[in-house]
């Protein structure tokens, strides 16, 4: 599944400063600078070429990185490491891949949440979900990077908060056609496709899937926990429900079918 998106009811016109009013922005702007100015992205020429810049990466990723062996060595450096490889990317089509569905599902998790408990949850969740994959491969040595497992994280605080809403995907095996479906279809077939791949063999290179799935679970968790509905006192119940006629239930449908995109 590639190229998700919401589709709002209007377009609207956004100023430089209203654009980065939202933390989603600024966290996908310091990925894409983090990037451009790293050896992975081939644009900086510090780095030098051929030989010289496979080094480079090699010492970029181990330094800012998440290496499981070492996490657990005692010493307290390589504990910052899940919040620094948040940051940090392997190629052009890993950050892109990252960015484009934190700007799909971000913006609106973000309204919901609210800026400052939105950025600590990106944060805590991307770091929870590299721990968990560092602790399922412990004796690992492979370096981990990458924004995935917190971005995992904002779509299962998604599925809960947005379950209706309607999301337009790209299939390749469908000849690429967009196809719009709701959320909880979208984000639940791929959390059944990022578990599957998890169950792949950890000790050669790839995509760290298992990342993805804790970092889901802890986002939807979190969600559920957080911004489920308070039961009403059963007097309240019963009184709301006699006041209420047939033109106010169709009021509070609209209102609540305009709120989604």
């Amino acid at each position: 599944m590639t190229a998700p998106f919401l589709s709002p009811r209007t377009p609207r016109a956004r100023s430089v400063l209203t654009v980065f009013s939202r933390m989603t922005n600024v966290l996908i702007a310091l990925c894409c600078v983090v990037f451009v100015v790293g050896p992975a992205s081939g644009l900086n020429g510090i780095y030098g070429t051929g030989d010289a810049v496979v080094q480079a990466q090699t010492a970029y990723f181990e330094r800012w990185g998440v290496i499981p062996r070492e996490l657990w060595s005692g010493s307290p450096g390589p504990l910052l490491t899940p919040l620094t490889a948040l940051f940090v990317h392997g190629s052009w089509l890993h950050l892109l891949g990252n960015v484009l569905f934190l700007y799909v599902f971000g913006g609106m998790a973000e309204d919901r949440m609210g800026r400052l408990p939105f950025t600590l949850f990106y944060l805590v969740t991307g770091y929870l979900a590299l721990m968990g994959y560092a602790a399922a491969h412990a004796s690992s040595g492979q370096t981990l990077v990458g924004a995935s497992g917190a971005i995992s994280g904002v779509l299962g605080a998604f599925l809960y908060l947005f379950p209706k809403a309607r999301v337009t995907s790209i299939y390749p095996f469908l000849f690429f056609l967009p196809l719009r479906f709701p959320a909880w279809i979208v984000l639940l077939f791929w959390f059944v496709l990022q578990w599957i791949a998890a169950q792949r063999d950890p000790s050669t290179p790839g995509v760290a899937y298992l990342a993805h799935v804790v970092g889901f679970a802890v986002g939807f968790l979190y969600a559920w926990v957080r911004y489920r509905p308070s039961p009403a006192p059963p007097g309240e119940t019963a009184a709301a429900t006699g006041r209420v006629d047939s033109a106010g239930t169709a009021k509070q449908q609209a209102a609540e079918g305009e709120s989604q995109p």
